[in-house]
């Protein structure tokens, strides 16, 4: 059994190691967290809100959306054509192919896109398929999060501690 473990472990580490575990960032405000209420687009360009997020797609196995998410944000800024070309690689291998625990859920004409796109992989070789992930996490994911205990005591421990300062 521990064995088997191990190896489900192992098998959904990422090969893009440079994503930390959680982003650093700064414990955030009370209205920050209210404000993730508000809006996905305010809890995803929050990396306090992203890291909370992830957390609860953790509990619900689906982690592997903000972990593509965060890979593509990383590919869009890299500049560098052979980084380009090793990272949509990477990124291809640990989230489109079907053969990778951690494949994300995309429609066939997005697959194909990306296959055709993969010949010569770009900075934003994934658009498509990351606007079609950041959908279902903001139509699928967020409105349970907002109900989750995740969400709900933090959002009690910052009001809390606001009030005592």
């Amino acid at each position: 059994n521990e064995d088997r473990e191990r190896a489900w472990r192992a098998s959904r580490e990422t090969k893009l190691e440079a994503i930390p575990n959680c982003e650093a960032c700064a414990k955030p405000t009370p209205e920050e967290v209210r404000g993730w209420a508000q809006s996905f687009d305010k809890l995803m360009k929050s990396p306090a809100g992203r890291n909370v997020f992830r957390e609860f797609l953790r509990t619900e196995y689906s982690e592997e959306n903000m972990l593509f998410w965060l890979a593509c944000e990383e590919l869009k800024n890299e500049c560098n054509t052979h980084t380009i070309d090793e990272k949509a690689r990477m990124i291809y291998e640990d989230y489109i192919s079907i053969l990778s625990p951690k494949e994300v859920s995309l429609d066939s004409r997005v697959r194909e896109v990306i296959n055709r796109k993969m010949q010569e992989p770009s900075s934003h070789t994934f658009d498509d398929a990351q606007l079609q992930i950041y959908t279902l996490m903001h139509r699928d994911s967020y409105p349970r999060f907002l109900n989750s205990a995740i969400y709900k005591s933090l959002l009690q421990s910052v009001s809390r501690s606001s009030s005592e300062s």
